[in-house]
C-alpha cells in the first residue's frame, strides 16, 4: 500500500513538472500568462511564480505588470523564501509608489524579515530590521490599518531582543564574570527602561556588584561595598513598592555590615 502511495505521488509529480515544461515551451504569451494566473489561484505559487519571471519581460510597461509584481512577491512569501520575497516587496513599492497597494507591500516588506527573526540565542539582524522598519511604517502610515499590527509587531521583537540580552547577563552572573554581569545588567536596565522586570534586572545588578566586591582585592572592596550601597538605594527610590525589595535590603545590610568590618581592620592596624 505504502509503495503504492508513493509511486501515486511521483507520478502525479511528474505529470505537474511535465505540464509546467509545456507551458514554458509554449510562445504564446497570453496562454502563459493565462496558465500563471491558474497556479496562483489554485496555490501553486511555486509554478506561477517561474512563469511570471518569465513574462515580466514581456509585460514590463503593460497594465498587467503591477498586478502580476504583485502576485509574484506574494508567490515567494508563501514559499517561504523571505529574501526575495522582501526584494519583490521593496521593488514594488519603488516601482509604484503610488499604487494603492504600495502600502500593503511597504508593510510585507517589514513584515518578510519579522518571519526571518530566528531563536532568542542568534544572531538578531533580522529582528532589528523587522523593529526598524515597523518603526518606519508606522511613521509613515499612521492611519493604516495595520499600524496596530505593526505596532505589537514592533513590542514582541523589542521583547525577543530583551531576552536576548537578559540572557547574555545572566551567562556572565551564572560563569563567575560578575564584573561583566554587573555591566550587562545595567546595560539591560538602560536599554530596556520600561520593561516589567526591570526591578529583576536591577537586584541581579546588585547581587552582581556585591559578590564582584567579595572577591575583590581588600583595597578595592570598601569602594565595591560602598557601589552595592549606591545600588540598593537606587533600587528603593525606583521601586519603593516592589515585591523583592526585602532582598534589596538584605544586601544592603551585607554590604553595610562589610563595611564595618573593613573599617575595623583598618583601626585595628592604625593602632
Amino acid at each position: 500500500m505504502r509503495f503504492l502511495i508513493i509511486a501515486f505521488t511521483i507520478i502525479i509529480t511528474f505529470s505537474a513538472c511535465s505540464s509546467l515544461s509545456k507551458v514554458q515551451k509554449s510562445n504564446d504569451y497570453e496562454y502563459k500568462y493565462r496558465m500563471a494566473e491558474q497556479y496562483y489561484a489554485k496555490k501553486n505559487y511555486n509554478y506561477a511564480q517561474q512563469l511570471y519571471e518569465e513574462l515580466f519581460p514581456i509585460f514590463k510597461g503593460t497594465p498587467r505588470f503591477e498586478d502580476m509584481y504583485y502576485k509574484s512577491a506574494y508567490s515567494a512569501f508563501y514559499l517561504k523564501d523571505y529574501q526575495n520575497a522582501e526584494n519583490l516587496f521593496k521593488g514594488f513599492v519603488e516601482v509604484y509608489p503610488t499604487s494603492p497597494k504600495a502600502e500593503e507591500m511597504d508593510y510585507m516588506r517589514a513584515y518578510t524579515f519579522y518571519k526571518q527573526s530566528p531563536k532568542t540565542e542568534l544572531d538578531q539582524t533580522n529582528t532589528y530590521k523587522a523593529m526598524g522598519l515597523m518603526q518606519t511604517f508606522i511613521n509613515t502610515h499612521p492611519r493604516s490599518e495595520r499600524s496596530k499590527e505593526a505596532m505589537e509587531i514592533v513590542d514582541k521583537c523589542r521583547q525577543k531582543l530583551e531576552e536576548k540580552e537578559y540572557l547574555s547577563a545572566f551567562l556572565y552572573y551564572n560563569m563567575g564574570q560578575y564584573k561583566a554581569a554587573s555591566v550587562a545588567f545595567t546595560t539591560l536596565i538602560n536599554d530596556f527602561p520600561d520593561s516589567q522586570k526591570s526591578d529583576e534586572y536591577k537586584l541581579f545588578s546588585i547581587k552582581s556588584f556585591y559578590e564582584y566586591a567579595v572577591l575583590s582585592i581588600a583595597t578595592k572592596q570598601e569602594e565595591r561595598f560602598e557601589k552595592v550601597l549606591t545600588e540598593c538605594n537606587e533600587f528603593s527610590d525606583r521601586f519603593p513598592e516592589s515585591k523583592i525589595i526585602k532582598e534589596v535590603e538584605k544586601y544592603s545590610t551585607l554590604a553595610q555590615n562589610n563595611i564595618k568590618a573593613i573599617k575595623n581592620e583598618q583601626v585595628k592596624k592604625a593602632s
